[in-house]
């Protein structure tokens, strides 16, 4: 046989199946995309009332002034959808998930626990809690 017909049929059987690994990482890419465009709009919900809500109004108005009596500055700043209060070396964030908002303790940079949040409830238990650690 003729080597440049051997070397034109493996190049072409190469060629093929890079472009099968091509299309498999595409439709992987697509899935992700998807799943990810789901999680977003189950979690929008949740994110717009947080943003907009009176839970989040009546949460900073406390934690300002319950910093204040305690002599501890409470920074606040909004990641994307999730609400982040730093006293000291703690946080809490506050992180809309497709069922709901999710507290998150953290010291240290570790994760130490979680709680869900009723926005339709009051946060002063909740902030009494993170800042008399802090």
């Amino acid at each position: 046989m003729d080597m440049s017909f051997l070397d034109n049929l493996e190049n072409n059987l190469k060629s093929l199946e890079s472009r099968d690994e091509g299309q498999d990482d595409a439709v992987r890419r697509d899935r992700a995309r998807t799943s990810q465009r789901a999680a977003a709009q189950a979690t929008a919900p949740y994110a717009e009332e947080l943003k907009k809500g009176r839970y989040t109004e009546e949460l900073l108005r406390q934690a300002a002034r319950m910093g204040h009596a305690l002599r501890v500055k409470v920074h606040i700043a909004w990641l994307g959808a999730t609400l982040r209060l730093e006293a000291r070396e703690r946080r809490l964030e506050l992180r809309p998930t497709p069922k709901g908002v999710l507290a998150v303790w953290i010291e240290n940079n570790q994760e130490s626990r979680t709680q869900p949040v009723d926005l339709k409830g009051q946060p002063d238990e909740m902030l009494k809690e993170w800042l008399s650690a802090a």
